[in-house]
């Protein structure tokens, strides 16, 4: 079986930790070489509701697309994504990239247009895999970076997942809360 790289946005607004680990639990029971960005926090994006902590996961999987995505939505459901009393965003996972497939795949849009609006998920990206191209901007997500325009505020939180601290403090004490990012 081949091996597909994948970029993974996932995010919580509702006991963001909890959601957040056992996300990246079941992610790194699905994914080979997982690896994650920073975490950080920031102000809902249209929604109303509380902050949120987001991250990226990048790895490789064995999975077709729509397999891997229908997977992921079962993650989002163990945590209460689909809850008819939930109040919130429990934990949300999206495919930011598959391979390097442009398009309308049964639904699902790639790379996905998150990636362009968001500093909450560019900002991961371009720590993570500075040198990874955007499939459809054809530029490095670090270049892609350096010339984004995205009014949001964001910053880096301290986040441990497995006894390992996934956001450098340099990196915290670089950005401090509320700062404008982006």
């Amino acid at each position: 079986m081949s091996l597909t790289p994948v970029l993974l946005g996932v995010g919580s607004n509702i006991g963001r930790e909890v959601h957040l680990c056992a996300g990246l639990e079941a992610l790194a029971d699905l994914l080979r070489e997982m690896r994650c960005s920073p975490v950080f926090e920031s102000k809902a994006v249209g929604i109303k509701s509380g902050p949120f902590f987001n991250l990226v996961v990048a790895g490789f999987t064995t999975l077709p697309l729509a397999e891997l995505d229908r997977r992921l939505k079962f993650i989002e459901a163990d945590n209460g994504r689909y809850a008819p009393d939930r109040v919130g965003l429990p934990l949300d996972i999206d495919v930011l990239l598959y391979g390097d497939l442009v398009g309308n795949f049964d639904g699902l849009i790639l790379p996905r247009a998150e990636i362009m609006k968001n500093a909450f998920v560019l900002w991961p990206l371009a720590l993570l895999v500075p040198e990874t191209v955007h499939p459809a901007q054809q530029r490095s997500f670090a270049e892609l970076w350096q010339a984004a325009k995205i009014e949001q505020q964001l910053w880096p939180v301290a986040f441990n997942w497995r006894d390992q601290q996934l956001t450098p403090s340099a990196l915290r004490d670089a950005h401090p809360a509320g700062v404008f990012a982006g």
